[in-house]
């Protein structure tokens, strides 16, 4: 699967490192699933919605950057309507199980 592997920098001084290193491996889990059904997405990666918050000394530029909830999140990019098609076809049989 070419799926892009990157990985927005996670060092464990950051509070959310936890969360990017989980969420990587989700990416990772759900792009094997994928593959294994048949179906590759042109682009899977993760994003951080506080990155513009943390400049590069890993300080917080906004007071309430370091108490907001820290999350990361599978951005599963755009495909084609054949593929579209085709993972609606794997999720309803595997939801018949």
């Amino acid at each position: 699967m070419t799926n892009q592997r990157h990985t927005p920098s996670a060092t464990a001084a950051h509070p959310g490192a936890a969360k990017i290193r989980e969420t990587v491996e989700a990416r990772d889990a759900l792009a094997d699933a994928l593959t294994r059904a048949g179906i590759q997405l042109p682009a899977m990666d993760v994003r951080t919605p506080w990155q513009d918050v943390i400049d590069s000394d890993g300080d917080s530029s906004d007071g309430d950057a370091g108490s907001a909830a820290r999350y990361a999140l599978v951005h599963l990019g755009v495909c084609s309507a054949p593929v579209a098609f085709a993972l609606a076809a794997v999720i309803i049989r595997g939801a018949g199980r």
